[in-house]
Formats: structure tokens, sequence, C-alpha cells
């Protein structure tokens, strides 16, 4: 008589063997500044499913990848980019999102600023392109939702720390520091209130310089201070918008 398999998962009695049929995979939610718009990096498809579709960045996950790795390793392959910080923000595991299976996928996010990657298509990649958040493409597979959930992810991470200086210049003025938030959060502050906040949490170093080279009134430049902002963190203090 046959021995019934021993090897199960919890109490639903899922074979082991029948897990292991689930893929994963990882998709890179790449955010970039320039001219005031925030935009996110966008490939087009050059393989099946969805060939000639744009897509967020993403692959399947080898056996032998850890997911950060592979995360990086996909949008290296896809982009040419390499050596950018990304962090994990959801999980996507809808059962019919992908029509080769049951795949679920890790969605990575970052932020850069665009003027300093240069992103080139290669492998199965046949384009790519940055796109205003708010002129997207149809995209392929459930990416729509995975860019929705990255971008709320994003519009809250930077109320509550202050990764928007990273899409500055290192001098900046008040104005060009209001313009990334609104830009960020999809919202106007008001300018005199918006100034009282961002000067009180003395995050700031006044530079003693104006802006050069502009047609109007020149604006006093300023830089974020990194050190200061480490310092405060340790006593507990709370950087919010």
């Amino acid at each position: 008589m046959s021995q019934p398999n021993k090897y199960f998962i919890s109490e639903n009695n899922v074979p082991f063997n029948d897990v292991f049929q689930f893929g994963l995979s990882v998709d890179c939610v790449v955010f970039g500044y320039q001219e005031g718009q925030v935009r996110v990096l966008l490939i087009e498809r050059d393989a099946d499913p969805y060939k000639g579709s744009w897509a967020l960045p993403g692959d399947l996950v080898s056996p032998n990848e850890d997911l950060e790795f592979a995360a990086n390793s996909v949008l290296n392959k896809l982009t040419g980019l390499k050596d950018i910080f990304m962090e994990q923000f959801y999980t996507f595991g809808s059962v019919d999102r992908h029509p080769a299976g049951r795949v679920a996928t890790v969605g990575y996010y970052s932020l850069v600023k665009t003027n300093n990657y240069h992103p080139v298509a290669s492998s199965w990649a046949k384009s790519i392109q940055w796109f205003d958040i708010r002129e997207l493409p149809e995209l392929a597979f459930d990416h729509k939702n995975i860019l929705e959930k990255g971008i709320k992810t994003l519009q809250h991470r930077v109320r509550y720390r202050p990764v928007g200086f990273e899409l500055l210049p290192l001098k900046f003025t008040l104005s060009e520091l209001q313009e990334l938030y609104e830009a960020l959060l999809g919202y106007k502050f008001d300018k005199p209130n918006f100034r009282k906040k961002i000067l009180a949490m003395d995050l700031l170093i006044a530079l003693g310089e104006v802006q050069e080279n502009v047609w109007h009134r020149p604006a006093k430049l300023y830089k974020f201070d990194e050190g200061r902002y480490r310092a405060l963190r340790n006593e507990g203090f709370a950087f919010e918008l």
C-alpha cells in the first residue's frame, strides 16, 4: 500500500509539491523628479505576454536569488540602472494576476534624481521612458495597481521622512522645496505656512547665497542639514508635513 504524502503545509492539507508550483517575481517602481514633475520609469515589453505594452521593470525571481538581489538584478538587466537604493513596499498575490499561472510579485520602490540617471533598454525591454505619473499609458498585468500602491506609499513616506530632499540640487530655494512636495503629494501648500513649518524644523542651513541668472528677484539658497536631522531623530524628533 502506498504511503501518504507526509509533506503538507499547516492544517489545510496542501501538498508540499503543489506549493512549489507558485511563481515569484519582483517589480520595480522607480520614481524620478524633473522640471516640477514626478515621473516613473516604464519599459516597453518585447516579450510575451503583453508584448508591445508598457510595464514596470520586473521579472521572475530565480530559486537561488534573494528578493533584494533579484530586484536590483532585474532593474539592471532591463534598464542598465544599478546601485540604486530600493525599498520593499508591498506584495501582490491575486490568483489571476499573471496569465501564465499563479505568480505573486513583491514591489520595490525607489526615488532618484532623474538627471543623474540615464537608463537604456536592454534584454527583452524594447524601449524605456520616464512618464509623468499623471499621464500614464495603459499598463500590462496589474501594474496599474502596483504603481498606484507605490504612489500612495511614496506620498505617505515623504510626509514623515525627509526623503524629498534627495531629489533637489545641493543648494535650493524654499520655492523649489515647496514645488517638489506639491508635486509629490498632489496638492498645494499655503506658501507662508509651508515656509514657517519647514524653517521651524531647523533642518535647513541658510547659505548666505542667492540664485544667479534668474529673471526675477533672486531667492535665498539653502541646503539640507542631514547631520542635524540624524541628531534630532535620535532625540525623538518626527518630521511631518
